[in-house]
């Protein structure tokens, strides 16, 4: 069974030009990694559990902010891992600056035997469309395309 992953890609529009919300990955494997290396918020989730509702939870836990409004739900998209990640569209508001992320512990430097927390999440961003294909991660890009296609024919 693969790994089943929810997550919402948040935008807005700043005078007139369409904005998404990502975030970059915490701890140390990603701190100097920063092309192809940011998400949309994301994580998890069991099978059989809402994944909207999991999509919302893992958008809290990772940057402090409760989603709300329309969800539009996009296609899910398969990892080369095999993970199948969920995704939502939202028109919404956070302030990267404001981000609160949970931690997770690891053993840091490998095999030193001393475990050290890291935020799941340490910076996020808004990024115009241009700037948000070189830095999401390759396998989230159909969300970026997705959401382009769905605005334009709304407009």
């Amino acid at each position: 069974m693969p790994k089943l992953s929810a997550g919402i890609l948040l935008y807005h529009f700043c005078d007139q030009i369409l904005e998404v919300f990502l975030v970059h990955p915490g701890g140390p494997f990603w701190a100097k990694k920063d092309a192809g290396a940011w998400s949309i918020p994301k994580g998890e989730y069991d099978m059989g559990e809402d994944s909207l509702l999991a999509a919302r939870r893992e958008f809290k836990e990772e940057t402090g902010h409760d989603p709300d409004g329309n969800f539009i739900p996009l296609l899910p998209s398969k990892q080369k891992s095999g993970k199948i990640i969920q995704a939502w569209a939202l028109e919404g508001e956070a302030d990267p600056i404001a981000i609160v992320s949970n931690t997770f512990t690891l053993e840091w430097p490998p095999r030193s035997g001393r475990q050290q927390e890291f935020p799941e999440i340490d910076r996020a961003g808004w990024f115009t469309m241009e700037q948000a294909r070189g830095k999401i991660a390759p396998g989230q890009l159909g969300f970026l395309q997705e959401l382009e296609t769905l605005l334009q024919t709304n407009r």
